[in-house]
């Protein structure tokens, strides 16, 4: 008893603010309803006729992120709508090829795999390109702004493999477009090697007062009849099974229209929210608010040797 009356006065002084002394002669049961009372109050300071933290309002959940895959034949103008869709939306466009090349740059173990397939001339293996591209999505500008993927899957084989990653796309946008006109819009295609424009000698030419930009446009080799006759036939083998993995949320478009027209179709499929939604709510809806439950109970309970404790 004595050691007790010698600490107990520096244990009180830690816990003033929440403590409560109780007569320890009184009967078993006054004592315990007195405890009860005290404990089940909450925190001493706050309410006792609400022990119960109040919820705050909901407030409504952020819409998900966009992410997008546009699909089309050479030429069929995807690179011009994924400038729209950045512009509209806000999400970071991504080519493998760029993937592929930032991967090297940064010498990562998958950059060096990539760089000994190139050097060799030979095509990247799809697990590789499927890993530089999960890799690159995971990325937080991809996380928080969303994602477009620019001509990738290539072939139903990567996009079974990207399902098998758990990369999973919100909307797939698929530009359709004649074979004639695609070898026509190929041909008269001339890139800017210096900013990666692309301009077409009829349909959008370059500014012809521009002297030094007119001097450094190049053909692509790959630009001809004979070269997009074969990458078009490519396209349309692959085309249908790459779809099929997409069907749910896909939405074709004709890629022949104006670009302003087949812009604005695409806008409004991706502002609808993830095909099968609710497009007047594209936002997720947050549910009612439930009152937070009560807060956990930590207790010290103090006293002398036979006090009853």
């Amino acid at each position: 008893i004595t050691m007790y009356h010698e600490n107990v006065s520096s244990i009180i002084d830690n816990y003033k603010a929440i403590s409560c002394s109780f007569d320890g002669t009184k009967g078993k049961e006054e004592i315990a309803e007195g405890i009860r009372e005290f404990i089940a109050a909450g925190p001493p300071g706050g309410d006792p006729a609400a022990p119960a933290a109040e919820a705050k309002p909901a407030t409504p959940l952020p819409p998900p992120t966009k992410k997008i895959i546009i699909a089309g034949a050479p030429a069929s103008g995807k690179g011009t709508q994924c400038e729209l869709i950045v512009e509209k939306f806000g999400v970071v466009h991504i080519s493998t090829g760029d993937a592929l090349r930032a991967e090297v740059q940064k010498g990562t173990e998958l950059g060096a795999k990539a760089k000994e397939c190139m050097d060799a001339g030979a095509l990247v293996p799809d697990d590789l390109i499927i890993n530089i591209v999960k890799s690159r999505l995971a990325q937080e500008d991809c996380q928080t702004k969303g994602w477009l993927l620019d001509g990738f899957p290539r072939t139903g084989a990567q996009a079974a493999a990207m399902a098998e990653a758990g990369i999973e796309a919100s909307h797939f946008v698929l530009l359709e477009v004649p074979d004639e006109i695609l070898v026509e819009r190929c041909e008269g295609r001339r890139s800017d090697p210096e900013t990666g424009k692309i301009y077409h000698l009829k349909f959008n030419p370059p500014p012809e007062d521009d002297e030094a930009l007119m001097a450094r446009l190049v053909h692509r080799s790959d630009d001809t009849a004979e070269a997009m006759g074969k990458r078009i036939t490519m396209y349309h083998e692959n085309v249908s099974s790459i779809i099929d993995n997409y069907k749910a949320i896909s939405c074709s478009f004709d890629g022949t229209k104006g670009k302003e027209e087949i812009a604005e179709g695409i806008r409004e499929f991706i502002a609808a929210g993830p095909p099968g939604g609710d497009p007047a709510a594209p936002a997720a809806e947050a549910k009612p608010a439930t009152p937070l439950p009560p807060p956990t109970k930590k207790i010290i309970i103090a006293g002398a040797p036979a006090s009853g404790k």
